[in-house]
């Protein structure tokens, strides 16, 4: 198998040193985090509030467009960092970009990560953020809410669509899943990954983030859907989504087949695979035009979802 990758985007590699996750990354992935990512910077016609949901946390980051009066279309949004690290910070640009061009509240949660705080510790912070969100009427929209992340934090977007599911009440009118890590058997020691090597995150990294995040070796029986999606048996009463991931990152195979999946249960899915694109290319190479078609694709389809 030969893994090619799109001269635009591979000018983002060339600095870039891909690096196998785990335990002893951990602390210092964090720390670069926070250097590169804080302070926030202004963004120009968005207002960003620090919160917390309960007064022990999680902390949030709530995106509004500068002057909107009263209550808004929301999106709930969880960042990527393979359960172990990353920040709201991350996609600061980008969920001040949605909030102004798409006239919503985006409400970035800062959720516990693993292994200090293994499943169901992110999920419980997501559950927890969206019924904060239901009860902030002069904030949100109750009805009009969607859900969004990416990485891990597609994986947190759609197990917390499927809790809400099984819970009742109101629902997410979408959720929008950007390369989910959604199936922790991938590369685990019951699917072992024998292919090339992947840029960015890598079968060495998924085993090492789903052993933090489970809190045992991934891949064997017993896992619970909410933790990993691609194991629910039952994708009925689900929201219309969008899924999309590169065609040589780790996650396309679990990624396509969810979104097939759904599908067969006539829920409306578009899915968009990037021929060349690694995970997270966007960060790499957010100028190339591959990057560009497809942030406009999700930007699109969260705002026909909002406005329905």
């Amino acid at each position: 198998m030969t893994f090619i990758v799109d001269p635009e985007m591979e000018i983002g590699l060339r600095d870039y040193v891909t690096e196998d996750q785990g335990p002893d990354t951990i602390a210092r992935r964090r720390e670069e985090a926070r250097a590169t990512h804080l302070p926030r910077a202004p963004l120009a016609g968005v207002t960003v509030e620090e919160l917390w949901i309960t007064p022990d946390g999680p902390r949030a980051l709530l995106y509004r467009p500068e002057g909107a009066q009263g209550p808004l279309p929301g999106v709930l949004h969880s960042h990527g960092g393979g359960y172990m690290f990353g920040l709201p910070e991350q996609s600061h640009r980008r969920n001040g970009a949605l909030a102004l061009d798409l006239g919503v509240a985006v409400l970035s949660v800062d959720y516990r990560k693993a292994p200090e705080h293994p499943y169901p510790a992110a999920l419980n912070d997501m559950i927890a953020a969206w019924h904060w969100m239901q009860g902030q009427g002069d904030r949100f929209v109750p009805g009009r809410i969607a859900l969004l992340g990416e990485s891990a934090g597609g994986g947190l977007a759609a197990a917390l669509a499927l809790a809400l599911r099984d819970a009742g009440g109101v629902q997410p009118v979408f959720q929008c899943l950007i390369y989910p890590m959604i199936d922790d058997r991938t590369g685990s020691p019951a699917n072992p990954w024998t292919g090339p090597r992947h840029h960015v995150w890598t079968a060495a990294s998924n085993v090492a983030g789903w052993t933090a995040y489970l809190g045992h070796v991934p891949g064997g029986e017993g896992v619970s859907y909410l933790a990993a999606p691609a194991r629910a048996a039952n994708l009925s009463d689900l929201p219309p989504a969008w899924i999309g991931s590169g065609d040589i990152d780790l996650f396309v195979a679990e990624d396509v087949d969810f979104a097939m999946r759904l599908i067969a249960r006539q829920i409306p899915c578009e899915i968009r695979v990037i021929p060349g694109a690694y995970h997270a290319f966007q960060r790499q190479a957010p100028d190339a035009r591959q990057t560009r078609l497809f942030e406009s694709g999700y930007f699109a389809a969260l705002a026909r979802a909002m406005s329905s």
